[in-house]
């Protein structure tokens, strides 16, 4: 039986959960930057969309499908090991208990939240994309990742936000961190454009030299 994913689409796709996990972990640490709000996995977690952009537009909305739900059973397995760990006995010299579970007893809020967001966001950029590619295919590949991007972020952002932190800060904090949050994605996205638009043109090139 003939392998469908190349070697290419295997890499991208375990970098992809990489930063998608490692985001997650870190993701609890709000970090306060030239007065705005930020989480900590909000640096890594916008390369996820990147790569996004770059599944969906050189494998097609089904591979990428593909992606995001290899994405949330890794996180899955990652959460439950966590838990797992942190239910183990330890001695009672080690006084690490408390702080390992205020960062990783986040994690099964934050894999909800990960898990509704980066979904519904990643299925909803990726079905702009191609709508925007097949219906009009004048349009430039920088044109279809930022506008695809700019709703996909949004949403991803809004469920994101909301399940992770609702009730651990005011609904004025929540709000401003939304803000926040999403106009960080937003220039990442800008400013990454040129070099995602050159990524998914070798990555094309490459393929079809292999195919």
């Amino acid at each position: 039986m003939k392998n469908n994913y190349s070697k290419i689409f295997i890499i991208l796709l375990a970098i992809n959960i990489t930063f998608l996990l490692v985001s997650n972990i870190i993701t609890s640490k709000l970090i306060l930057i030239f007065g705005l709000i930020f989480t900590a996995g909000d640096f890594l977690f916008p390369i996820t969309y990147i790569l996004n952009d770059v599944f969906a537009e050189v494998y097609g909305y089904e591979k990428t499908k593909l992606v995001v739900i290899l994405s949330f059973i890794c996180n899955l397995i990652m959460v439950t090991i966590f838990y797992i760990t942190i239910l183990l006995p330890y001695p009672d010299y080690w006084l690490n208990q408390e702080g390992y579970m205020n960062i990783l007893l986040s994690t099964p809020r934050i894999l909800l939240g990960s898990f509704l967001s980066y979904t519904i966001g990643s299925i909803v950029n990726a079905k702009i994309l191609n709508k925007i590619k097949f219906k009009n295919k004048n349009s430039k590949v920088y044109q279809r990742t930022i506008l695809s991007s700019l709703i996909g972020e949004l949403v991803d952002t809004v469920i994101f936000i909301t399940i992770t932190f609702i009730g651990t800060i005011t609904m004025s904090e929540l709000i401003k961190l939304v803000i926040d949050v999403y106009i960080l994605k937003i220039i990442i996205e800008i400013v990454f454009t040129p070099v995602t638009c050159i990524v998914i043109n070798k990555i094309k090139q490459i393929e079809e030299r292999m195919a």
